[in-house]
């Protein structure tokens, strides 16, 4: 694993397969980043201990175990995909502000946190720059458990009003998948019950929550729009492992390079059920494959033509925001005009610049929508990656492209994606990292 200052200058080297449909063998998907990042981070509510297997051995799992143990957490690792929590000495309510700014996920250590020692200070948090990313949803839901928010220069403190949080009735304005997690996670300790009104849907919170009531919390209504959670005591982790759910945002990016360039290609250790919006977008646009229970085979004489359509991301079970990126360069092989209407972040679209100057036809319209005319042949270039997922678009788009495609700034992408220059190796395509 290489750590941030390596990522910073290192880069990936891609020599383009010209649209060539080369690509054969199996891709395994790892444990799912916007699983793991959250148990960690339930991991404040446990009296003793937690463990946990199938971890993805990536940066951003790096850095919240670190702020963890800066908390007082004892992390023992047993291997690169296995750990185990021991949570009975946890000593301060600051959350680092040099580790936290690096990750945004880092918010949902906030409520646990709250939930356990009746206040936590924080900074104002960092991560990938996609756009507008308000916390006030937390701070709503706070305030209505019975915390009270004091905002300073660079920071927050929020402690309890009385001694302790209590239940309440929260309606999200948005389905916020971090929003749902957080305060759910926030109520398992509070006294009393709570309703969470308008949760999100994903299966990274069924997940969560399944979990959490192995452990002795009292969930309810999880994977619907309505879950309710009975506040009780520190949770029991003795006997218990979390194993995470394969990463569909991964799985859904190996699909769309099976697409663009697979002979014969696998991608396995996954969900399908997870992906369907992909599946149904790329099944409809002429893509042949077989999907099993935890496979997905893209194999045959694909369609010289792949039909264009248009995309709308939106909250689970539609179309995830995550694969927008990597979905627009499959976009830009099909035949028409396509048109992508990002509806969570604004600005995320930002991208397309860069797969234009590698040959793409695509105009930005306005911060949520774009249209892309295809199919045009892509060409190699140097480019920089902005975030994780534009990140892996871009590598998507260096595979398929003629010439040699240098990606600098692959941090972002060793945020999201274990050892992906050996997986991609592995089922044929020439690339490699240097510095």
């Amino acid at each position: 694993m290489h750590n941030e200052k390596d990522g910073e200058k290192d880069f990936f080297e891609i020599e383009g397969l010209a649209g060539q449909r080369i690509l054969s063998g199996t891709i395994s998907v790892g444990g799912a980043k916007n699983a793991v990042l959250k148990v960690l981070a339930s991991s404040l509510l446990f009296k003793n201990e937690v463990s946990l297997s199938n971890v993805p051995d990536i940066e951003d799992v790096h850095r919240i175990l670190e702020i963890l143990e800066d908390l007082g957490v004892v992390v023992e690792k047993k291997n690169a995909h296995t750990y185990k929590l021991f949570t009975d000495k946890i000593n301060t309510h600051i959350i680092s502000p040099e580790i936290a700014k690096r990750i945004r996920a880092s918010i949902v250590l906030t409520g646990p946190l709250l939930a356990r020692l009746g206040k936590v200070s924080f900074p104002h948090p960092g991560g990938c720059v996609i756009g507008k990313r308000p916390i006030d949803v937390f701070m709503e839901g706070f305030d209505l458990l019975g915390a009270e928010v004091e905002e300073k220069e660079n920071s927050y403190l929020i402690k309890t009003k009385n001694k302790n949080l209590h239940g309440a009735e929260i309606f999200l304005k948005t389905p916020s998948v971090t929003g749902t997690e957080t305060l759910m996670m926030t109520a398992v300790l509070a006294k009393g019950t709570t309703v969470i009104k308008n949760a999100a849907l994903e299966p990274e919170i069924e997940s969560l929550g399944d979990f959490l009531n192995q452990c002795g919390a009292k969930i309810s209504g999880l994977g619907t729009p309505t879950i309710t959670i009975v506040g009780g005591d520190l949770l029991d982790g003795a006997n218990q492992t979390y194993v995470t759910m394969p990463d569909r945002i991964e799985a859904g990016s190996f699909v769309v390079l099976g697409a663009l360039a697979g002979e014969d290609l696998t991608v396995d250790k996954c969900n399908p059920t997870q992906i369907d919006s992909l599946l149904y977008y790329l099944r409809n646009s002429g893509v042949k494959m077989e999907v099993g229970t935890d496979y997905v085979r893209i194999k045959g004489a694909q369609p010289k033509v792949f039909k264009s359509f248009d995309v709308k991301t939106h909250e689970y079970p539609s179309f995830p925001t995550d694969l927008q990126a990597p979905l627009s360069v499959f976009l830009t092989q099909t035949t028409g005009q396509s048109f992508i209407f990002e509806t969570i972040f604004e600005g995320r679209l930002q991208y397309l610049e860069t797969l234009v100057r590698m040959g793409a036809d695509a105009k930005i319209l306005d911060a949520h929508r774009a249209i892309v005319e295809g199919p045009t042949p892509l060409h190699g270039r140097q480019v920089e990656s902005p975030d994780l997922r534009a990140g892996l678009a871009y590598v998507l788009a260096g595979i398929i492209a003629s010439g040699q495609t240098v990606v600098h700034n692959v941090y972002y992408i060793d945020r999201g994606y274990e050892n992906i220059i050996e997986r991609l190796k592995k089922v044929g395509v020439k690339i490699a990292r240097k510095n």
